[in-house]
């Protein structure tokens, strides 16, 4: 599986030839470097670690510069990608925004906005309760939450109040609108998970 590590730039437009404008994601891919080989024989499974956005070295701890010497590089993320043969690498190996082309289909994995706590309302879209009859302070309550004789008691799982976003969201089958690779830039179509500058995962799809 091929992927690559990004930063969400925001988003803009593309116009296409027929005047047609597309609204488009900007991330920032890349470059990225081959950190570790993962082996069937050695770790029991197939994958390369690739890290992202170069820092200075003294901000790394002792053990973090120590994994990276091998591949010679300084960075601040690292993620894992499986493939199916990691030999075709090499530490220090440059992935950049070329591996992708105009067109095709990827999934894009973000940590989402927090919102922090957040009403039914808000975080589910319940309807509330009438505006009439009395009721002041009682029009974004969630309402009854469940029986009182059986089972007597709030159910796992039931849409409460509660925190809203901060957490891992994959966008799938999200398509390639621009490659700039000189610029180390991809744009894909709609909108991706995060904020501005928030790291981003980019993947060829799995299944469509």
């Amino acid at each position: 599986m091929k992927g690559i590590l990004g930063k969400k730039l925001g988003m803009t437009q593309i116009f296409e030839a027929d005047g047609t404008v597309t609204p488009v994601t900007v991330i920032e891919a890349g470059p990225c470097y081959v950190t570790q080989k993962k082996t069937q024989e050695r770790d029991g499974y197939d994958a390369i670690q690739i890290g992202f956005e170069e820092i200075n070295e003294k901000r790394l701890t002792q053990p973090e510069s120590g994994h990276l010497k091998k591949a010679n590089v300084s960075v601040k993320y690292l993620r894992e990608f499986r493939v199916a043969n990691p030999d075709n690498y090499e530490e220090g190996q440059e992935i950049d925004a070329s591996i992708f082309e105009v067109g095709e289909l990827v999934n894009v994995t973000g940590i989402s906005k927090g919102k922090g706590f957040a009403g039914t309302v808000k975080r589910y879209g319940f309807g509330g309760g009438p505006k009439t009859h009395g009721q002041s302070d009682r029009w974004r309550a969630p309402g009854s939450a469940g029986a009182g004789s059986t089972p007597g008691h709030i159910l796992k799982g039931k849409r409460m109040p509660g925190h809203m976003g901060d957490e891992r969201v994959t966008v799938r089958n999200l398509k390639v609108a621009l490659v700039d690779a000189d610029k180390n830039l991809l744009a894909v179509k709609g909108a991706v998970p995060g904020s501005k500058n928030g790291l981003v995962i980019i993947r060829e799809i799995i299944k469509a």
